[in-house]
C-alpha cells in the first residue's frame, strides 16, 4: 500500500461528521457572494441588455438614453474594454458581441445605484439589430453541416470483423435532452478596486484561478494584480466552472471605470436564458451480438449540441466517447463524435461531464436489444461486464473489475431482486391498468481530469504558536462537503482534533494556478495536497519530538519549536501519477482508478396518463474507503436524483417556430422546468458503501463521489422500460424518449415515441 493511502489508527477520517457549515447553512447564517454584496456601502447593481434574437448583427447600439435614468451611472460597451473583448479560454466569446449568437445574449451592460435604475436603464438603450438565420436543433446542424471544434474518433479491433462474426446486428438513434444546473445560488460577483489598482472579486465559481485569467487579460492586467475569493457557492454542478468568468470580468470592469465596488447577481431567468446547460446529444449506432449475447461490435456517431461557443464542448465530447462502453467489454469498437454548433446558451460542464451522454447510448441499447435476443435485460448487462485483464477502447486497463460483480452481486441479493422481479410478474399479470418494472444497472466512472495538466493541486498549512491550525487548499466549496472533508483529512495527518483546525476561503493570493473543483477530483487532488503540506511540517517538528520525548503534547511541541526558529508552515503540492492522454489518437490511461457502483429500482406506471412512481432504489456504490461517510451518503443521494431528474423530469424546451420568438427558451423558471424534489425520492431508498474497497495510491485510501452516483439513475429509466414492456407484446423492443417523462411514458405504451 502507498504511503497516500495508509490511514492510522485512530483517524478523523471514516467519522460520520456533518458537514462544516450545516449549522450555519441551517440558520441562515452563511454567507454567500451576495451576501457580501449587501453588505457593502456605495455598490453599484449591473443590468444586461439582452438581445431579442437567436442570431443577429448589432448595426447600433446607443447608451445615451439610459444616462437619462435617474440613478444610472455608467452603461459598459465593447468600447471600455482596456484589455481582450473575450470571456472564453477558446477565444470565441466576445464579452461584448457585435454578432449575437443566442436569444437573451448581452450585448451591454448598464450600472445604476439600485438595481431597478440599472434594469430601466438597459431598457432605455438603444440597440438595433439584423435578423439573421438560426440553427437551435442537434438534427438543424447535422444537416447543414454546422460544427465547431475537433472530431474525434476512437477505435479498437476492426468493427467489419466484428459484424461478420455478430449472428444479431441492430441499429438505431437516440435524441436526448440537456439539463438545467438550477443551483440555488444563481451566478453572483463582487468587484472592488483598492487604492493602488488592485483587483479583488468575490465570486461564485468552481475554477478562481481560470476566473483571475480571464479577468486579467479583459482589464489587461497580469494575473498577480488580480485577486479572486470563492467564500462558498450555493450549488454548482459544473456550470460554475468556465460560466462564470464573464460576470466577473463585467463588474470588475465596471468597478475599474468607476472607482466603486460593482455587484452582478443573475435572477433566476436572467441565469437560465443567458448561462449553459448540460450537452443534449443526438446518436446513430449499430450493435453486433453472438449467439450467447456477447457484444461483438460497436458502432456509433455522437453529435453534441455545443451551443454558440465551444466552452468544454470539446473535452465533454472526448469524455462521452471514453464512457459510452459503461461496464462493458466490446472487442470491436468504432465511435466518431463531433459538436454541433446552435444558437443557443453554450453548454456547459455538468456533473458527470460528458460520461452520462455516452452511458446513456449503450444503456439505449441494451434496453432496446434485450427482447430482441430473447434475453432478459438482467442477465445480458452482467453477461457483457468486463472481467479482470481487460482494457478499455481506448486502452487502459479496468482495475478491480471484480468490484463491480460483488457490487451487483450484493444490490440482487440484499434487494432480493430474483424474488420481487417474480412478485411484480404476477402483479403485472393480475392487473391491466397499472404495471411494475424492475431494472438493475451499472456504473464505471474514470476519475481525473482528461486534460492531464489539471491533475494538480496546491495546499497552505499554517500552525500557530498556539497550536492552532489554518488550512487554505484550491478547491472550492459548493456544498458537496469538500471542506469538510479537508478538515479531516488535515486533522488525521496532524493527529489533532478537528476542532484545533480551521479553514479559509479559497483565494488565489493564498494557492496559485489552481484546478477547477470538477471532475470529481477535488478530495483526491487538494486532500493529498493538504497531507502532503500537514507531512512538511510534522517532519520538521521530528526532532523536537525526539528532543521532548513521545509523551510530549502537541501545543509544547509546537511553543518549542516556535523559539527553535523551526518553519511552523508549509505549501503542500500534490500531481497525480502515472496518467497520460493523446486526445487526437484517443489512446492512453487518463483515469486514475475507476469508480463503481450498481443500481436496483423498482417503478410503477399508470397505463392512461403514463404518469408513475419510484417506489423503492437499492444502491451499493464504491467510494473506497470514505473520508467521510455521512458527506458521502448524501452525495450519492443527491447524484441519483438530480440523475432521475435528468432522465425522467428535467424538460428543456426553445422555441423553434420560425416567429419572433425562435430561439428563446420556453423553460425559463421553475414554473415551466420541472424539477426532482423529495416528491420524486423513492419511498423506499437504501444505500450502501461497498467494503473492503480500499484505493492505493488515493488520499488514505478514499475514492471520489461527486459525479459516479448521478449515473445510478439509469436504473429508474430501464425500469420504465421494463413498466412499459408489460403492457406491450412480448419481445417487443420499447423506444422511450429522454427524458422520459409521463407524456413520453404513455406514448410508449401506445407503442410510439409521440
Amino acid at each position: 500500500m502507498s504511503r497516500l493511502s495508509e490511514r492510522p489508527v485512530p483517524a478523523d477520517v471514516g467519522v460520520a461528521r456533518p458537514h462544516e457549515s450545516a449549522g450555519l447553512h441551517v440558520t441562515g447564517r452563511a454567507l454567500y457572494t451576495d451576501d457580501v454584496a449587501a453588505r457593502t456601502p456605495g455598490v453599484l447593481h449591473a443590468h444586461p441588455v439582452c438581445a431579442p434574437h437567436a442570431h443577429a448583427l448589432v448595426t447600433r447600439l446607443d447608451p445615451k438614453p439610459a444616462y437619462d435614468v435617474d440613478g444610472v451611472v455608467r452603461v459598459l460597451t465593447a468600447d471600455d474594454v482596456p484589455g481582450v473583448n473575450d470571456a472564453g479560454t477558446k477565444h470565441d466569446e466576445p464579452l461584448f458581441p457585435g454578432e449575437v449568437m443566442f436569444h437573451g445574449h448581452a450585448v451591454a451592460w448598464v450600472l445604476g445605484e439600485t438595481l431597478e435604475a440599472a434594469r430601466i436603464g438597459a431598457a432605455a438603450v438603444e440597440v438595433d439589430y439584423e435578423p439573421l438565420p438560426a440553427i437551435l436543433t442537434v438534427v438543424e446542424a447535422i444537416e447543414q453541416e454546422s460544427f465547431q471544434g475537433a472530431q474525434p474518433r476512437m477505435e479498437r479491433g476492426d468493427v467489419a470483423t466484428g459484424f461478420a462474426a455478430a449472428t444479431h446486428a441492430f441499429e438505431g438513434e437516440i435524441d436526448f435532452a440537456g439539463q438545467e444546473h438550477f443551483y440555488l445560488e444563481t451566478h453572483a460577483s463582487l468587484a472592488h478596486i483598492d487604492d493602488d489598482g488592485q483587483v479583488f472579486v468575490q465570486c461564485s465559481t468552481q475554477h478562481p484561478t481560470e476566473t483571475q485569467d480571464i479577468v486579467a487579460h479583459v482589464l489587461g492586467l497580469a494575473s498577480h494584480q488580480v485577486t479572486v475569493q470563492c467564500l462558498r457557492m450555493g450549488g454548482g454542478f459544473g456550470g460554475k466552472e468556465m460560466q462564470p468568468h464573464g460576470f466577473a470580468a463585467v463588474a470588475a470592469l465596471g468597478a475599474r471605470l468607476t472607482g466603486r465596488p460593482v455587484r452582478v447577481r443573475l435572477t433566476r431567468q436572467q441565469d437560465m436564458t443567458m448561462s449553459g446547460k448540460r450537452h443534449g446529444f443526438h446518436a446513430t449506432w449499430r450493435v453486433g451480438f453472438d449467439d450467447d449475447g456477447l457484444l461483438q461490435a460497436l458502432e456509433a456517431t455522437l453529435t453534441s449540441d455545443g451551443g454558440w461557443s465551444l466552452d468544454l464542448s470539446e473535452p465533454v465530447l472526448s469524455r462521452a466517447l471514453c464512457h459510452i462502453d459503461n461496464a462493458y467489454w466490446i472487442p470491436h469498437f468504432r465511435v466518431d463524435g463531433r459538436v454541433a454548433r446552435t444558437h443557443k446558451t453554450s453548454q456547459t460542464a455538468f456533473r458527470g461531464f460528458g460520461g452520462p451522454q455516452g452511458m446513456l447510448v449503450i444503456e439505449d441499447v441494451l434496453g432496446r436489444c434485450a427482447p430482441l435476443l430473447g434475453i432478459d435485460p438482467v442477465e445480458l448487462r452482467r453477461r457483457n461486464f468486463y472481467v479482470e485483464g481487460q482494457a478499455t477502447p481506448y486502452g487502459q486497463p479496468v482495475r478491480h473489475a471484480e468490484r463491480l460483480t460483488r457490487a451487483w452481486d450484493q444490490v440482487v441479493t440484499t434487494g432480493d431482486v430474483v424474488e420481487r422481479r417474480a412478485e411484480i410478474a404476477l402483479a403485472n399479470a393480475a392487473d391491466p391498468d397499472r404495471k411494475r418494472g424492475l431494472a438493475i444497472t451499472p456504473v464505471k466512472f474514470g476519475i481525473s481530469f482528461n486534460f492531464t495538466s489539471f491533475n494538480q493541486a496546491g495546499a497552505l498549512v499554517h500552525v500557530y504558536k498556539d497550536g492552532s491550525v489554518l488550512i487554505n487548499h484550491g478547491g472550492t466549496e459548493m456544498g458537496q462537503g469538500l471542506h469538510t472533508k479537508m478538515l479531516q483529512v488535515a486533522a488525521t495527518a496532524l493527529g489533532l482534533p478537528i476542532e484545533r483546525v480551521r479553514l479559509a476561503p479559497t483565494r488565489t493570493d493564498k494557492v496559485p494556478n489552481t484546478s477547477a473543483t470538477a471532475a470529481s477530483s477535488g478530495a483526491d487532488l487538494n486532500g493529498a495536497a493538504v497531507k502532503d503540506a500537514c507531512d512538511q511540517i510534522l517532519a520538521r517538528l521530528l526532532p523536537v519530538r525526539e528532543q521532548l520525548g513521545p509523551t510530549a503534547m502537541w501545543d509544547d511541541v509546537v511553543r518549542t519549536a516556535y523559539f527553535d526558529r523551526i518553519q511552523l508552515w508549509a505549501a503542500g503540492f500534490y500531481k497525480t501519477e502515472g496518467l497520460f492522454w493523446d486526445g487526437r489518437a484517443m489512446r492512453g490511461e487518463p483515469f486514475k482508478y475507476f469508480a463503481y457502483g450498481v443500481a436496483a429500482a423498482e417503478v410503477s406506471v399508470d397505463r392512461f396518463t403514463g404518469a408513475y412512481e419510484v417506489d423503492r432504489v437499492d444502491i451499493v456504490h464504491d467510494v473506497g474507503d470514505s473520508l467521510s461517510p455521512l458527506v458521502d451518503i448524501g452525495q450519492i443521494e443527491g447524484g441519483f436524483l438530480q440523475g432521475v431528474g435528468w432522465l425522467t423530469l428535467e424538460d428543456l424546451r426553445w422555441d423553434t417556430s420560425d416567429g419572433p420568438g425562435r430561439g428563446r427558451l420556453a423553460t425559463q423558471a421553475a414554473s415551466t422546468y420541472k424539477l426532482p424534489s423529495l416528491s420524486e425520492m423513492p419511498a423506499d431508498l437504501r444505500v450502501a458503501l461497498l467494503e473492503r474497497a480500499t484505493e492505493d495510491g488515493a488520499v488514505y485510501g478514499s475514492k471520489a463521489v461527486g459525479e459516479p452516483p448521478l449515473m445510478l439513475a439509469f436504473a429508474v429509466r430501464e425500469a420504465l422500460r421494463d413498466a412499459v414492456a408489460a403492457f406491450r407484446p412480448a419481445g417487443e423492443s420499447v423506444e422511450l424518449a429522454s427524458p422520459a417523462t409521463p407524456e413520453a411514458v404513455f406514448w410508449a405504451i401506445r407503442g410510439g415515441r409521440g
